[in-house]
């Protein structure tokens, strides 16, 4: 009995940051599959959260990706990896339609899985997944869009750079419902290519002169379109918020070209899944409820307490 406390003293203790040696090392493995290709920077930071959770747990964390992005390579890793039967999966859920068969196989096979980063509570109760480890993306977007009325945004551009992914869509659409407008033609599908998003958006804002605001979705469309306005003079003129962080999103952030980043905390998608699932398989504890990751607000004001853990932590 004081083994098994002083074990799951050790797991608290490691959620909160505060040890970092494994309850035990038995070795657990875990295969975490992501939609995003390997050209996402994004996703380092899960990477890095991966790797500390496994050093602390003392398990063995796989991480898979299609290479292009593709869902249905995506919905093959899945199968792949139930058929090597790891102690646990944890997975996004890019589109329902496409995981939900492949996810349910496997938990009908008797894997945990937790579901991560995209999709929604309600879909990972539909699968059957343990929990939901995210940020609810409509909401995110609703209060982005907030802050853009409240600043008096009345016409904007929302920068899609990944217009596959069902959750991509519910952001622009929240954002739009906040202005109480349609979403319409001011969402843009822009590609990962860095060039034909700037293109893409200088094109849209020629067009549409009377653009006062404008969201993008990460990274991908944040840099590009920064590049984008501060090519045509509009730096600082228009109203852009944008959602995740990266180091050219915390200068934009300070220089007033981006008035704030919305932070899901990536860093907890990858690592509370990891030490969850060890748990559960080594003492049969997990969370009843989904955890939200996000959304926070990144701006001036606090950007100096973040920015240089962009990319590894935040």
């Amino acid at each position: 009995m004081r083994k098994t406390l002083a074990a799951l003293a050790v797991a608290s203790l490691a959620l909160a940051g505060g040890l970092a040696v494994p309850a035990h090392a038995e070795g657990e493995r875990f295969v975490f599959v992501s939609h995003a290709p390997d050209s996402d920077s994004w996703w380092n930071t899960i990477k890095n959260a991966l790797k500390v959770a496994s050093s602390q747990m003392g398990v063995t964390v796989e991480y898979r990706t299609p290479p292009t992005g593709d869902l249905a390579d995506m919905a093959r890793i899945v199968e792949q990896a139930t058929a090597s039967n790891p102690a646990g999966i944890i997975s996004t859920i890019a589109d329902f339609n496409v995981l939900k068969g492949p996810l349910t196989k496997a938990i009908e096979q008797g894997i945990p899985v937790i579901t991560v980063n995209s999709g929604t509570i309600e879909q990972s109760k539909e699968i059957g997944a343990l929990l939901h480890v995210g940020q609810p993306e409509k909401d995110a977007g609703f209060a982005a869009g907030e802050r853009a009325k409240a600043a008096g945004v009345k016409k904007f551009l929302c920068v899609n750079h990944y217009i596959t992914n069902p959750a991509s869509v519910e952001r622009c659409q929240g954002f739009a419902e906040a202005l109480g407008v349609d979403l319409g033609n001011q969402m843009i599908d822009t590609g990962l290519d860095p060039s034909e998003v700037k293109n893409k958006v200088s094109a849209y804002l020629r067009a549409n002169p009377e653009t006062d605001g404008i969201i993008a979705l990460g990274p991908n469309s944040a840099e590009p379109t920064i590049a984008a306005l501060k090519e045509n003079g509009m730096a600082g003129q228009v109203f852009f918020g944008t959602f995740d962080l990266s180091a050219g999103i915390s200068a934009a952030i300070k220089d007033g070209t981006i008035e704030f980043a919305i932070d899901q905390q990536p860093y907890l998608q990858g690592y509370l899944p990891v030490v969850l699932l060890t748990n559960h398989a080594r003492y049969g504890v997990i969370p009843p409820n989904a955890i939200n990751s996000g959304p926070g607000f990144i701006t001036k004001d606090n950007i100096a307490l973040v920015e240089k853990l962009a990319g590894e932590y935040r």
